[in-house]
């Protein structure tokens, strides 16, 4: 049960890493040089908070994979990253989601049910 706790840290530090990166590069104008990206990049809050939460997410899932299948592991983090993507970003950024997306969760989470029995 620990292992599965650990797990589910890293799916959703991961997921909200992509929400944080979302958030930091909306409104985000493209500057000239390479330099002025990484700048702007480094002084944004939610990017590196972004960043912050990709080195737990990549922490904990390095320890899982020592204790877990990968062929368990992986399937679970990357499904359940996607959903908790998909809800995070239409609760909180407004995106819309369709019909198909929705029988998408329905599925993702039959498949999950299967995998991790």
């Amino acid at each position: 049960m620990k292992n599965y706790l650990i797990l589910l840290f890293a799916i959703i530090c991961n997921a909200c890493a992509n929400i944080f990166i979302k958030i930091g590069m909306t409104k985000f104008e493209m500057p000239s040089s390479i330099f002025a990206l990484v700048k702007r990049v480094l002084l944004n809050p939610a990017i590196i908070g972004g960043i912050f939460l990709f080195v737990l997410a990549l922490g904990a899932y390095a320890y899982i994979l020592s204790k877990l299948n990968l062929s368990i592991a992986y399937p679970i983090m990357t499904s359940l990253g996607y959903m908790i993507v998909i809800l995070i970003s239409w609760l909180f950024l407004k995106e819309t989601i369709t019909m198909i997306q929705t029988v998408g969760f329905i599925l993702i989470i039959l498949g999950v049910w299967f995998v991790a029995r």
